[in-house]
């Protein structure tokens, strides 16, 4: 039978509690109200979904779109004055805004550079940037391992596999979290317009300079009519965003939870053969993706017993329905031994992250050669004093400061 919840006013979050601590929120959301109307940090009013078996059903719902179009129509009759979410239409008409038969157009220009096989032929050159990066740690006593390791490393395998010169990987670090953050509207708004800006400097350099790289070959099927100009420009951002906070907060979460969970660092030190399933562990246990991007309802679905009407928003609260209990017993745990590949951390259906296994593959390379060079690897804060990301949509710490070498006695 449906549940009546128009009585209910919605949730408000607290932004900074919810940041520094959403399984506080979903543990009792999970139990209590799984299908909850909330305002979300920003003002903009969403229903938040927060089990598992309803989360995977609502990725996969049909008659919930993501048509950027439309659905910016939906975000403003849903959003309080002006502190709602801000979107910027160049950086916004990509593969994860669209829905078929627009989506399954987007998504094949980058399919084949995705491949198994093409992923397995970049181990080497991840291979050869993670121990550069280690060796530009090897004889300090501490550093901040976001920084040092987190960061650079996916940072540098996607520029590569886009194109994007070293020299300028440095101009574009802080314009990407803070257009993610959902901070300052001016502050993002800044940033939008500089990531814009050098996007389209970009894109004019492919055009008068190719080379063997994938924004290369997005400019030709551009140049080619299978993409717009704006088209061509969302999906050069979405991959850089997707190629590289993702992996960063995979990195940097997993990194954290090993060294918080020394049993499970020296079962992965002493096994390596575990690596593979304790990257799924480590997505499932602290996702590097808090929440999924927007959807709405075309026509009124009903969800655990909820009936959301026409033309509401729909999120999925990915960390939570990765810490269901009905899916994964003891999910407040770390097992690395845990068989966790069904976990969420990359959606599920059509919009499953084209760059998974990239990611996947750099997190197993970053952990085994981090272990290796530095055995004796330990926080150097308490962990209650680290934080988080301002932002609901990622999930990822702002420094992580470690110590690199064994212990005076």
């Amino acid at each position: 039978m449906p549940r009546d919840h128009s009585g209910l006013a919605p949730l408000q979050l607290d932004e900074k509690e919810f940041e520094q601590d959403p399984h506080a929120v979903y543990d009792v959301l999970r139990s209590e109200a799984p299908v909850r109307e909330i305002i979300a940090p920003g003002g903009t009013k969403v229903w938040l979904v927060t089990r598992y078996e309803d989360a995977k059903s609502v990725l996969t719902d049909n008659r919930l779109s993501k048509n950027i179009e439309a659905g910016q129509k939906v975000i403003q009759q849903n959003t309080d004055g002006e502190t709602g979410m801000v979107f910027a239409s160049e950086l916004a008409a990509h593969m994860m805004n669209a829905d078929p038969p627009d989506h399954t157009r987007l998504r094949r220009q980058v399919n084949k550079v995705f491949t198994q096989r093409a992923v397995e032929k970049l181990g080497p050159r991840i291979e050869q940037i993670t121990t550069e990066l280690l060796d530009a740690m090897e004889g300090q006593d501490q550093v901040d391992l976001m920084r040092a390791f987190a960061y650079p490393l996916p940072m540098a395998v996607i520029c590569e596999l886009l194109g994007v010169p070293a020299g300028d990987q440095e101009r574009f670090q802080g314009w990407v979290p803070t257009q993610l953050s959902g901070g300052d509207p001016e502050s993002m708004a800044q940033a939008t317009t500089a990531l814009l800006g050098y996007l389209h400097e970009l894109v004019e350099s492919k055009r008068s300079q190719p080379a063997d790289d994938l924004l290369t070959g997005l400019v030709r099927s551009s140049d080619d009519g299978k993409l717009n100009t704006q088209e061509l420009v969302s999906m050069a951002f979405l991959l850089l965003v997707a190629g590289n906070e993702t992996t960063v907060n995979l990195i940097g979460n997993g990194a954290f939870a090993l060294l918080r969970h020394p049993d499970q660092l020296a079962a992965l030190r002493a096994d390596r053969s575990l690596l593979p399933g304790a990257v799924d562990e480590l997505l499932r246990y602290e996702s590097p993706v808090n929440t999924s991007s927007l959807r709405f309802t075309t026509e009124p679905i009903e969800i655990d017993g909820v009936v959301i009407p026409e033309g509401e928003l729909v999120v999925v609260a990915l960390t939570s329905a990765n810490r269901d209990e009905s899916q994964f017993p003891d999910a407040g745990s770390l097992d690395i031994h845990r068989s966790a590949g069904a976990n969420l951390s990359f959606g599920h259906g059509i919009h499953y992250c084209v760059g998974a296994q990239l990611a996947r593959l750099e997190a197993q390379i970053a952990f085994d050669r981090l272990i290796d060079r530095f055995p004796h690897i330990r926080l150097a804060a308490d962990p209650a004093d680290l934080r988080w990301q301002p932002g609901t949509a990622l999930r990822g710490l702002t420094s992580l400061p470690v110590s690199l070498r064994a212990e005076r006695s």
